[in-house]
């Protein structure tokens, strides 16, 4: 792995750990799932406009079309709309502690489902990874978590699980930056529907809303995704998704110097637990080198 593709991996890690942040100061001025909506509308149609200008074509395989529907669904709907919710109850942090399990539970599930070979280093990755968990949600819940929003982002994880493992390899061919684009459209549609029946358009105008608006569209849910598409094609996606070690401590040290929120030496303990876990599974799970 040559310096420009660890540059990457460490950009993007920033980008997505960032995104928790901006999401909590969103949903304290606004309705969770209308501003995501919106955000999923604007990017998904700056994304469709950037493919068409690289050349791209709305004209997708099967297996692409399957692709979009499906990232749109349970990784744009599901999984952030069920963040983006929680968030209005629990702390950034919290939410990019259990979404970072998602390395995890798409290790174990390849395990479980598909039959694939788990080595003596992947199991004590994820034992690591699910101790670590287990340390910083014990802390948080004696502490007074709200539960409800604790399962939302349980669930979430869950459906982003679900996306990775439902669409390995459906978005080979081509085309990336377009069906970036349309799966963004899939998840503001679905999400449209579901705002206009459950939320009161009440918003509280600031510059941070704007601010954190503008920085969630554009970063995280634009470039973010387009530079992951860069670095799987540069490094393939086993590789790519090593970088997924960071996202605990990005997510956690992004949460506590923008929101000020409070870290306790048992959540610095098991982010450090989590991050070895998910660093070991994906160190374990690289195919050897010939």
């Amino acid at each position: 792995m040559d310096i420009r593709s660890i540059v990457m991996g460490v950009a993007f890690s920033l980008m997505w750990s960032s995104a928790f942040t901006s999401a909590r100061i969103i949903v304290a001025s606004a309705p969770p799932i209308s501003a995501l909506a919106l955000r999923f509308v604007i990017s998904g149609l700056l994304g469709v406009i950037i493919a068409r200008l690289l050349g791209q074509t709305w004209r997708l395989t099967a297996p692409q079309w399957r692709a979009c529907i499906i990232l749109g669904i349970c990784q744009n709907a599901l999984y952030l709309g069920m963040n983006f919710v929680a968030m209005q109850t629990v702390e950034a942090s919290v939410a990019a502690i259990v979404a970072s399990l998602m390395p995890l539970l798409v290790a174990l599930a390849c395990w479980a489902f598909f039959g694939e070979r788990l080595s003596p280093l992947a199991a004590a990755g994820l034992l690591a990874g699910i101790a670590g968990v287990a340390l910083i949600m014990g802390s948080r819940l004696s502490a007074g978590i709200d539960l409800y929003g604790l399962i939302l982002c349980g669930f979430g994880v869950i459906a982003l699980t679900v996306a990775t493992l439902s669409v390995r390899g459906a978005t080979s061919g081509g085309n990336f930056m377009m069906i970036v684009g349309l799966q963004m459209l899939v998840g503001g549609a679905v999400l449209s529907v579901v705002a206009v029946g459950t939320e009161t358009l009440v918003i509280e105008w600031s510059w941070q809303l704007i601010a954190a608006f503008a920085w969630t569209t554009l970063v995280p849910g634009l470039a973010a995704t387009l530079l992951w598409f860069r670095l799987v094609e540069r490094i393939s996606a086993t590789r790519a998704a090593t970088f997924h070690f960071l996202n605990p401590f990005l997510g956690v040290a992004i949460a506590a110097v923008i929101l000020g929120e409070k870290l306790h030496l048992t959540d610095m303990i098991g982010v450090a637990i989590i991050t070895a876990g998910i660093l070991t599974v994906q160190l374990a799970r690289r195919p050897k080198a010939r």
